[in-house]
């Protein structure tokens, strides 16, 4: 595929960047108090660019730099069980996130049970939604295993409402000669109040509001033989309610989302295999005759195996695929109830890319995605469903940077 020559000229001058910065600045955290305070901080600039549909900006046939990440986390140790952790994010992603600044989690860890065989504890405030094995980590681009995490199972569109809460969480840790047991147990307020939570749901220009019950999130998670296999089942209850605005077409309705994720992952030496399976229970009820009500059973998966070519260079390949309803699998149902694409309730997505650590705090990644369908585009970057094109490919060039 012809990328054009812009393309390839910001491509240098992001390297050129990047190598200024790296060798110009000291890869550690800030540490302070014998240890006690640390402060770390990144950023990463994306450039995407599309043959048809938007992906994170205007990118259809053009280049957005409309998905960028600004970050910066700092964990103080009170004391021997009590510590402080928060993070600062800014991030732009097309329509769905307009760069302000926000708490992305902040809260108090306290452990009063610790020993050689395991720990348990609480942590209190905004908390990171224990989703998947990526969740907890997916802001800081040095840790996902791709530029964008596999679409079928983390929605860059749902982002809002699964990425933390405001509540508490249990944690329960158990070592052993086999392995880690791990488990804990959340109870929050989802993030609702934006419009980015909003639109998935219910649609663009809708004038009410969004508001949730308190979510309950469960995982359970094994890692054996020093973390070269890890095994994680995690449950999640959403229930939503929608208000109408002045002038709504909508009736007071309620979503009600119950995902389902096993997951499991291998690492060796020089390689890694990692797959994730969800099954979506949907429940779409009172929204009135100019909405898609009823009740479905999504599915969703992804295989993907990344090898480590040498220490700096990592190769990736991913298979991706996300049914809104696995009775309606290609969306001729919804199609023709709602005279809307049916490609818009399914995608399959191919993904190769490439990560280069240029320096240990500076990192390039390239992915080019070959996709079948538009289930997890963002109607904010595509407003006409009708104007949709069911196969796409997409571009991604990312830097990253770290301290």
């Amino acid at each position: 595929m012809y990328v054009c020559s812009r393309y390839v000229r910001t491509t240098y001058r992001l390297l050129l960047v990047g190598l200024v910065l790296s060798w110009g600045t000291t890869a550690r955290a800030l540490d302070l108090l014998d240890g006690d305070f640390q402060l770390h901080g990144f950023a990463s600039l994306t450039l995407v660019k599309t043959t048809d549909n938007n992906f994170f900006g205007q990118s259809d046939n053009q280049i957005s730099r409309d998905f960028s990440e600004v970050g910066v986390n700092a964990s103080w140790r009170l004391t021997p069980a009590l510590q402080l952790s928060a993070e600062l994010l800014s991030r732009r992603a097309g329509g769905t996130d307009d760069g302000s600044v926000r708490l992305d989690y902040g809260l108090l860890d306290w452990t009063p049970l610790s020993s050689e065989e395991g720990r348990a504890g609480i942590r209190m405030g905004r908390i990171k939604t224990a989703y998947g094995l990526y969740n907890t980590t997916r802001d800081v681009p040095f840790t996902r295993p791709s530029i964008i995490l596999p679409q079928s199972i983390y929605f860059e569109r749902t982002r809002n409402l699964t990425v933390s809460a405001d509540g508490a969480e249990v944690y329960l840790e158990r070592y052993g000669e086999g392995g880690t047991l791990s488990a804990s147990f959340a109870y929050g307020q989802p993030q609702t109040d934006t419009e980015a939570a909003k639109v998935p749901l219910v649609g663009l220009n809708r004038p009410g509001s969004l508001d949730s019950k308190l979510a309950p999130a469960l995982q359970i998670m094994y890692e054996g033989a020093g973390n070269r296999y890890r095994l994680a089942i995690t449950a999640l209850r959403l229930d939503l309610k929608y208000d109408p605005g002045f002038g709504d077409i909508l009736h007071a309705g309620s979503f009600k989302l119950t995902p389902l994720i096993f997951s499991a992952q291998y690492n060796d030496e020089n390689w890694s295999l990692t797959t994730e399976y969800a099954l979506r229970r949907t429940a779409i009820d009172d929204f009135g005759p100019y909405f898609y009500n009823g009740t479905f059973n999504g599915q969703s998966y992804y295989v993907q195996g990344t090898y480590r070519l040498t220490p700096q260079w990592e190769a990736l390949l991913r298979y991706d695929a996300y049914y809104a309803d696995q009775n309606d699998r290609d969306g001729k149902d919804f199609a023709a109830a709602t005279r809307l694409p049916g490609f818009t309730r399914f995608a399959k997505d191919w993904t190769v890319g490439m990560r280069f650590d240029v320096t240990p705090q500076f990192m390039l990644r390239v992915e080019a995605h070959r996709v079948d369908g538009t289930g997890f585009l963002a109607a904010q970057d595509n407003p006409n469903p009708q104007a949709l094109r069911r196969y796409w490919d997409n571009f991604m060039l990312q830097a990253s940077f770290r301290f």
